[in-house]
């Protein structure tokens, strides 16, 4: 079976669109890293004086076409529909895999995040210049989103360090976990026992085995299940680095995850979204008490009143 790539074209249309399309950019890369591509690459070109963006990502084999464009589509219509891009033009063709899996590997390099962490895949070894005094999280991505290379991922690691700073933890759940490296970075901060929950099958296999690489399998279990069918116990730290718009939708299954006094480490919103995450969750007890910000991606500490 053939890997496959969707390209997406954003028609900028005249210069005054340009932050709308930077905009609809960074949406649809998340988007994209979300329904499971293994890489996203992007460019600007231009055409007759015309410019568009550009977007292709890469999916593992046996991944439906028709429900790739469909979903790419849907999506692109909602931004559309909010101002921030034409509609764009969606294209799924296959991909010999070989190529690409080689050309994936080189770009995912050791990379040091936050304070305390560094996250390198398993067949580097980082300079020491580069861990010194970091936790090195080493994590093989699989089919699952989640290497540290995406600014989401990179803004809720930095955060997690200041969250138990805040306040130790001794249970984290991590909703969404794809390949488990919020979970991870959680066990080896030295939270006691964590869980990890994904729909994605393969997502929870990259989160297992990353549990074996960094010595943590123990205290990490891996449910196959999404929040509305979680049964398992409260945590007083949640983790979730899902989009904006999965946060409003469930932020009563949020607000249930996490035990009174206990915090949220939430990503995968645009700058301009918090508002409306921070004004879904605050009907349900949840407070905002910090915010960072990478490449116009926002990840946010969220508290329950005790």
């Amino acid at each position: 079976m053939d890997y496959r790539v969707v390209t997406v074209t954003l028609d900028l249309g005249d210069s005054r669109r340009a932050g709308a399309g930077e905009a609809a950019r960074e949406a649809l890369s998340n988007f994209l890293w979300e329904a499971g591509a293994l890489g996203v690459v992007d460019e600007v070109v231009a055409e007759a004086g015309d410019e568009a963006i550009v977007l292709r990502a890469f999916f593992p084999p046996g991944r439906d076409a028709d429900d790739l464009a469909t979903g790419v589509r849907a999506y692109a219509t909602e931004l559309t529909a909010l101002g921030l891009a034409a509609p764009a033009q969606v294209v799924v063709d296959r991909l010999a895999p070989a190529p690409w899996g080689e050309a994936w590997r080189a770009h995912f390099r050791p990379l040091a995040v936050g304070r305390r962490l560094a996250v390198c895949p398993p067949w580097e070894r980082p300079a020491e210049a580069l861990t010194a005094g970091r936790e090195i999280l080493w994590i093989e991505p699989g089919r699952a989103f989640g290497t540290g290379g995406h600014a989401t991922t990179r803004a809720c690691l930095a955060l997690l360090e200041r969250a138990l700073d805040r306040r130790p933890a001794l249970r984290a759940l991590d909703v969404g976990t794809g390949s488990g490296i919020l979970a991870i970075a959680a066990l080896r901060l030295g939270v006691a026992e964590a869980w990890a929950i994904d729909l994605d099958p393969d997502a929870a296999t990259a989160a297992r085995e990353n549990a074996v690489r960094n010595g943590v399998a123990e205290r990490l279990r891996v449910v196959i299940t999404d929040l509305g069918g979680w049964r398992g116990p409260v945590a007083d730290l949640v983790l979730a680095n899902l989009l904006a718009a999965t946060h409003v939708a469930h932020a009563a299954l949020l607000a249930r995850a996490v035990e009174p006094g206990g915090y949220l480490v939430l990503g995968g919103a645009l700058v301009h979204e918090v508002p409306a995450v921070v004004g879904a969750l605050a009907p349900h007890g949840l407070w905002l008490a910090e915010v960072a910000e990478q490449e116009g991606w926002a990840a946010m500490i969220v508290g329950r009143f005790a």
